[in-house]
Formats: C-alpha cells, structure tokens, sequence
C-alpha cells in the first residue's frame, strides 16, 4: 500500500483527497479487505452529494457484491439517517459503511464503517484489520465468483428515517409555530430536511443553501467555525427568528444561534442537551469530551445526572457509552450522541428536541443557554510543531506540580483550584491533533484577564509554535 492510502486511515474514520488517493481502485480493494477481515454478509451502503460519492458506491458494491456480500443501498443521505437506519434494522445487517468526507472540503471523501448494532469502526476497534488486509493485496477490482451477492435499493429509507425521529422525538401535538433559519450549507442535510419540514409545517423556515454541492459553493460546512455562520446570523436578524441551525457537510454536527444571532458553543449546547435528557433519565451518566467547559459537569449534577469526562471522538465515546449506559453524550466540536437512538449522532432529532424545549418552556433560545455559560474561554487554537510528543511533555512537565488536578485520557487536562471557591480558578486541555502535525489547546478561566495571563504563559512554552 501506498503511504498515502495509508495515510488515509484516521483514528475514526478514512478519509483523504478523491479521487487522487480514494478512487475506485481504493474503494473495490477496500471492499475485498472488508470482506477478508470482517466477513459481512449483510452490508447497509450510503453516500453523500460529493462529485466522487457515486462512482465510489459503485465500485465499493461491486467488491463486496463479487465477493458474496447481499448489499442494500439507500443512496443519497446524510451520516445521521444512515445511522439511524441501520440501528432501525435491529442487527440485520452485519455492517454499514457511509461513503463521505463529512466537513472536509470538496475535493475529499471517504468511509465511515459501524457494526450492525452502530458501535463504531475505528482503530482500536477494527479498522486496523481492514486496513492490513488492504496492505496484502494490490488495488485492483476483485474477480467476480460464482454465487456473488445482491445488490437492492430501498426506496423508502428517507420516510421511514424521517417518522422515526419524530416518532422518538414525541412532540407536543399542538406544537406552535416558530420561524427557524436554517442554513444546510449545501450539504446532506438539504437532502433530508425538506421531507422533515414536509411532515413539520409549524416549522417555518428560512432555508439557506439547501441544494447538495459536493464543491460546497457557498462555504464551508462547519457550523463549530465563526466564520462559517455569517449568512446564518443575517437570516437570523432579517427574518426575526427565534433561532438558527447550521448543519456540516453529512449532517452529523449540528450548531445554533440564538436570537440576536450568538452563536452557542458546543460544550455549552452539551450542558443544555444533557438537561434536557436528564429530564427524561433522572439519575443517568453524561459523557462529556476533555475540551469541555466546567459549565457541563455542573449542569449534570444540578440535573441529578453522573458527568464523566472522556477523549475526544465519535468511535471512543460511542464505545464508552455502550459500556456504561450512559444515556447522552456530547463533544465541543458539536457532535451529540443519544442513548434511545442507539448511541449515534442525530442532528434533526437534536433540533427537535430544541424546538420541543423552547415550546415547553415558553421562552427564548437566550434564556436557556446564557445561565450556562459562566466562565471565559479561547476556544480551540491550533499550534504547528515539529514534534508533538516533546511539546505535550514539556507543557506536562512544567505544569505537573502545579496542578490541583492532571487528566491523561486524551492529552493532558490540567486544572487549578476549584471555580466553586477559588475566583482564579483555571484549567487548559493540550492535545495532539490525530491527522496534522498541530497540537490543539483549550483553556478556561473565570474572566478574560485571568484567560489571557495563563494564554501568555502557556504560548511560551509551546516551543517551535506557529498558531493556525
């Protein structure tokens, strides 16, 4: 194998340029790998609108179909509805693989695999095999044999996908009306999106950039990204909104912005989720990634919730929520897991129960998410290093003895003092990226000057620095 197929491999997921390094070639040879190393009988296959998302499906299906894998394609959908579609299935199919590049821009793509029962892929957990099966064979088509597979469609995956979730999302029959902007940055929630407003009409929206481009015209699909919401916020501001959401490229994250158009952090949006579930699992577990503000641990607890804090990752939290029954999860980078949809991201299920929360409560997105947001932070800053190791020793070395509390599970999470009594309490979260060459910092005080002091610090001593 090529080092840049290699490469490919991510921590969660493949994925890299296409069709530069993910062709058709790469795409048939992972079919034969998955076969060699999974050995999938019933495979569940969808994509996202990208330029290379067809020929890639096509030939994917084609290796697993010559090598005796019944294969059912729902075409074009967003990660969310194929997720949700294959816990729907209830274990009848042995795998599922999505064939997109989620926010990444246009010119990549790739592959998310899960189980039948939707435990992620990842390495640690399987994809590794795939990938050493990958590093035995030459990428080329396999030879058909006799007795191959079958290939079907089913046409009715986005109705079936779409009264799920609001089956589960259990609204209010006298739901009233409420104006959304709702910004699907030409990714795959355009695709979905106008069949849940279909079947929504107190839901008025305000669409934006609703039509599939795999060169993503308009922007970026990034809704954990500033700059990436501005017509979102002018939607906003214009139509009066109550509120507005911004999907990424599958529509696997999802944002929000209030109404005067703040946008809402990820971590505090995990705090205000973690309320709503608990409401519904009193007593229950809320995983919480390593970047997270003090604000979501707090929310849990005044929830009558167990926080517990974990790394960074879809296919490490999904895996630590079926081991302990955790009953939600969320990350800053705005992905939210729920336990009653086999522990997968949902986006239009997680705006829903917004929507359901603002009706019930009978106020404005503001109110619910400022109390929230207590403390001062930087947001996720990204440095260029030479080495990653030496720069995260270095940092852990300087701070160990300083520190009231030091974290390991992802990087090091260094915190100092409790924020319930002390007024200069602080904590920082340094991690290697697990694609680039850049460690990414996160830090939290109790006010902007106490932020920017330990920032100073801390630039210092990430040595060979360029911020990014």
């Amino acid at each position: 194998m090529k080092p840049e197929h290699f490469s490919a491999f991510k921590a969660y997921d493949i994925r890299a340029t296409s069709p530069e390094v993910i062709d058709t070639a790469f795409a048939s040879n992972l079919g034969t790998a998955i076969l060699s190393s999974m050995k999938p009988k019933k495979v569940l296959v969808g994509h996202d609108m990208r330029l290379t998302s067809p020929e890639l499906e096509e030939a994917l299906i084609s290796s697993l179909t010559q090598g005796g894998a019944d294969v059912t394609k729902i075409g074009m959908c967003s990660t969310s509805m194929f997720y949700v579609l294959v816990g729907m299935a209830n274990k009848a199919f042995d795998m599922g693989i999505m064939i997109t590049a989620s926010h990444n821009p246009g010119i990549y793509n790739g592959f998310k695999l899960i189980h039948g029962d939707c435990l992620p892929i990842g390495l640690g957990s399987g994809l590794e095999a795939i990938r050493d099966a990958m590093t035995e064979s030459p990428f080329e088509p396999p030879l058909a044999k006799e007795g191959q597979g079958r290939s079907s469609e089913d046409p009715t995956a986005l109705d079936r996908y779409v009264d799920f979730v609001l089956q589960k999302a259990d609204l209010p029959k006298d739901m009233p009306d409420i104006k959304v902007s709702i910004d699907a940055g030409n990714g795959m929630a355009g695709f979905v999106l106008p069949k849940l407003l279909e079947k929504c009409p107190w839901i008025k929206a305000e669409e934006l950039y609703f039509q599939p481009d795999g060169n993503f015209p308009n922007h970026e699909a990034n809704p954990l990204k500033a700059e990436t919401l501005s017509a979102l916020k002018l939607s906003v501001q214009k139509s009066g909104a109550a509120l507005g959401v911004a999907f990424d490229g599958d529509a696997d994250r999802v944002g929000f912005v209030d109404e005067s158009s703040n946008q809402i952090m990820g971590d505090i949006l995990t705090a205000l989720f973690s309320k709503i579930e608990l409401a519904k699992n009193p007593g229950g577990r809320v995983l919480f990634d390593v970047r997270s503000s003090w604000a979501v641990p707090e929310a849990v607890i005044q929830a009558k919730g167990v926080p517990e804090m974990y790394k960074v990752g879809h296919a490490y939290i999904k895996n630590e929520m079926h081991k302990t029954g955790a009953v939600f999860a969320g990350e800053v980078s705005m992905h939210f897991y729920f336990s009653e949809l086999w522990n997968v991201e949902c986006t239009d299920y997680a705006m829903l129960l917004l929507l359901k929360e603002l009706a019930l409560s009978k106020t404005k997105l503001s109110e619910l998410w400022r109390p929230l947001n207590k403390y001062k932070s930087t947001g996720e800053m990204n440095y260029k290093v030479k080495d990653t190791n030496i720069v995260l020793k270095q940092v852990e070395q300087y701070y160990a003895s300083k520190a009231s509390k030091v974290i390991d599970i992802d990087g090091i999470r260094c915190e100092f003092g409790d924020p319930a009594t002390d007024p200069h309490a602080w904590w920082f979260n340094l991690r290697a990226s697990n694609t680039e060459p850049l460690v990414r910092l996160n830090m939290e005080a109790q006010s902007k000057e106490e932020l920017m002091h330990h920032l100073e610090e801390l630039n210092v001593l990430i040595e060979q620095k360029e911020t990014i």
